[in-house]
């Protein structure tokens, strides 16, 4: 059922930003999926606090995602939802694409 006539997959910048944390959450939940996109991004334990702080991290988390298909279709599931609805909480996060190259 639709609330007030908005669509279900229809995101917020803060829903968006929700939908990346809960992706960094899911990720921590299994140590060889947190691993792989600690590997992946260069990060390390020890720093991943201070990339939080970081306006591109949740981009970069959702961007992570979205480069690896059957990682965001396990996770879309987990959050009962369409990988279409993560893929536009990605773009509502970075509304210029996947990079901000020059």
């Amino acid at each position: 059922m639709y609330a007030q006539g908005k669509a279900r997959s229809s995101t917020g910048e803060h829903e968006a930003q929700e939908m990346a944390i809960a992706a960094l959450t899911w990720l921590a939940e299994d140590a060889e999926r947190l691993q792989r996109f600690l590997a992946v991004s260069g990060l390390g334990p020890q720093n991943l606090r201070s990339a939080a702080a970081s306006p591109g991290f949740l981009v970069a988390i959702l961007d992570y995602l979205a480069a690896n298909e059957p990682l965001l279709i396990a996770f879309a599931a987990h959050r009962k939802c369409l990988p279409e609805t993560v893929m536009q909480a990605r773009m509502r996060l970075n509304p210029k694409g996947a990079r901000d190259d020059p």
